[in-house]
């Protein structure tokens, strides 16, 4: 087991953003079908525990699916709630994807170009002839066997964000100058540049994913906790309490 600072953590002021006291937050990444990375971080969360307040939660930050070899694996586990804390788990874009391809072709058509043949695969639904583009309608049909109405009903039913003390958790990020109770799900699971070029404080720090980063990003706005897990074998976590974060590394 190895425990990891990618980046020393920030220094605990009056100032700093701050978590309500009993309370611990670990917020995690973009999974992407790395269930061999969420096992290991299960093991180091659970080591973590050994000192903790009253109250521990894990925050899922999206996009558990799509891109990695276990997406069926990695869902099962979440929705089974089979982690050492409480846990939240938020949608993401590679979440609505899939339930948009339920229904929609013209989604379907997207999504198995977006990540979407290593999920298939992973629930046992033969992929071959698609990679020929052959076979959608009946792929499509396999889709509907296979994939167990218990996770899409899971997935149906994750929120699109989550506040604690003066954090405020979403897959991608919010709309700039948009106050945050009036977020809507296309900005909190899809946007990208307009929030990350805004400097703008937006009335709590925002932790997300969506944009894959080398290293854990922390700006006075934002904690980014995407670090490309299925590609970097590198899955994050941010650790809150009070005022203090740290970083567990799987």
């Amino acid at each position: 087991m190895i425990f990891a600072k990618s980046q020393p953590p920030a220094g605990a002021d009056q100032e700093s953003p701050a978590i309500p006291g009993g309370l611990r937050v670990y917020a995690v990444g973009d999974i992407h079908g790395r269930d061999d990375l969420l096992d290991i971080l299960a093991r180091g969360v659970e080591a973590d525990l050994a000192i903790a307040p009253p109250r521990v939660v894990t925050i899922f930050l999206g996009d558990y699916i799509d891109r990695g070899l276990g997406s069926a694996q990695v869902l099962e586990r979440l929705r089974r709630g089979d982690f050492p804390t409480e846990l939240i788990a938020l949608r993401g874009n590679h979440e609505q994807a899939l339930l948009d391809a339920f229904n929609d072709p013209k989604a379907f058509a997207f999504w198995r170009k977006f990540g979407g043949l290593e999920t298939l695969a992973s629930y046992g639904v033969d992929i071959a002839e698609l990679r020929l583009g052959r076979g959608v309608e009946s792929v499509r049909e396999a889709m509907r066997e296979k994939i167990p109405a218990a996770h899409v009903a899971f997935l149906e039913s994750l929120p699109l964000s989550h506040e604690i003390g003066d954090f405020f958790f979403c897959h991608a990020g919010v709309k700039p100058g948009r106050p945050l109770a009036r977020q809507v799900g296309a900005d909190l699971m899809w946007i990208r540049d307009e929030f990350l070029r805004s400097g703008k404080f937006h009335g709590k720090v925002i932790v997300h994913g969506h944009t894959p980063i080398e290293e854990p990003q922390f700006l006075p706005n934002r904690i980014n906790l995407d670090t490309g897990a299925y590609q970097t074998g590198r899955l994050t976590c941010l650790v809150l309490e009070g005022r203090e974060r740290r970083l567990l590394g799987a």
